[in-house]
């Protein structure tokens, strides 16, 4: 999505190109909606940049607490397969740019609260997963290995979902499934052998993630495959819009408790690093999706729960948890009691 902030302060060069033009189309075409702002806020606060999708695989441009339809501009059809439509916005932004701003200036507007938000890239070529990328986390697991050491793993694709749907619990009532409070680095452009200095080039923006896992000692991927096991939201914002993705505070709560509080600034390999070592093994393409890693205080969610996640300059999103009546699978018949020792 792209937002029109109120923010003021310095803005980038992407938010000040797209308020620039979307106020110089509006002029040109004589078109000046009630609720543009003026001349003077306008250029003042730039424009922030928000992707997501909406309602029936559609794309949106959020303006305010207004949604208008791009799908088109996008030139994907709600409903196509494979749903690539934001992995293709990603892909051919800067080209999509101008019409972008000029739909932003030009088209009808529709509240945001009447429409559904989905996951914002459904088919990306792959999620990568850093395990144990906080030290705190890595205490309360009593796990000797960190992300730095012990690589990635992949979640597929289908495990993702969206910021209106429910994590569903899988019909294993031996296991305890457990929340993990993430950021999501999603990639703009196809590279390989990223060096560490040069992330910045590659990155498109971030989101709030959740890995969802069924607590054992099986293989880790089986255990975080199930579908909606990794539900990604509420929307893509844009790197140009946070400050800092080396000191972000993130936070979770599960009903009314707050679980987990921790910052980025305290991941055991940071932002470069893990761009690097994914890079090295793997062609990223844009839209793949990179889950940073949990930090201490994960913890069992049952049905009935909400599960909701804040990370600055990002956004927030919050799911609810049912209880489903598929997946299962005889290997979690054998019970499994974590061994958590809790941080302070």
């Amino acid at each position: 999505m792209i937002v029109l902030s109120e923010r003021w302060g310095k803005r980038s060069r992407t938010q000040w190109n797209l308020a620039n033009s979307a106020l110089c189309a509006a002029i040109q075409s004589g078109f000046w909606p009630v609720t543009f702002w003026p001349v003077t806020s306008m250029l003042r606060v730039g424009a922030s940049v928000r992707i997501a999708r909406f309602d029936d695989d559609r794309v949106g441009l959020v303006v305010g607490e207004s949604i208008v339809d791009v799908t088109d501009v996008v030139e994907v059809s709600p409903g196509h397969w494979p749903p690539v439509g934001t992995v293709q916005l990603i892909a051919q932004f800067d080209r999509l740019r101008p019409a972008l701003e000029s739909a932003l200036a030009s088209r009808e507007r529709h509240p945001i609260s009447g429409v559904r938000l989905l996951t914002p890239i459904p088919w990306p070529s792959k999620v990568i997963a850093y395990p144990v990328n906080y030290h705190d986390h890595g205490h309360e697991m009593q796990a000797s290995y960190r992300a730095s050491n012990q690589g990635f793993f992949l979640k597929p694709p289908s495990s993702l979902s969206g910021p209106a749907d429910p994590v569903v619990l899988p019909a294993n009532p031996s296991r305890e499934v457990h929340h993990e409070s993430e950021l999501a680095i999603v990639i703009g452009r196809t590279a390989r052998d990223i060096d560490a200095a040069d992330w910045q080039r590659y990155v498109f923006g971030y989101a709030c993630l959740l890995d969802m896992v069924v607590r054992g000692r099986e293989e880790r991927v089986f255990r975080k495959a199930f579908d909606t096991f990794c539900p990604v939201g509420p929307w893509i914002v844009t790197a140009d819009e946070v400050s800092d993705p080396a000191s972000l505070g993130m936070r979770l709560w599960v009903n009314d408790e707050l679980r987990q509080e921790a910052n980025t600034r305290d991941l055991v390999l940071d932002i470069p690093g893990m761009v690097e070592m994914a890079s090295a093994v793997m062609t990223l393409h844009p839209g793949d999706i990179i889950a940073t890693g949990t930090p201490a205080g994960v913890g069992p969610v049952v049905d009935g729960d909400v599960i909701r996640i804040a990370i600055d300059q990002v956004g927030e999103m919050s799911v609810p948890v049912q209880q489903g009546i598929s997946g299962h699978t005889p290997v979690f018949d054998t019970p499994y009691t974590p061994d958590i020792v809790k941080q302070r």
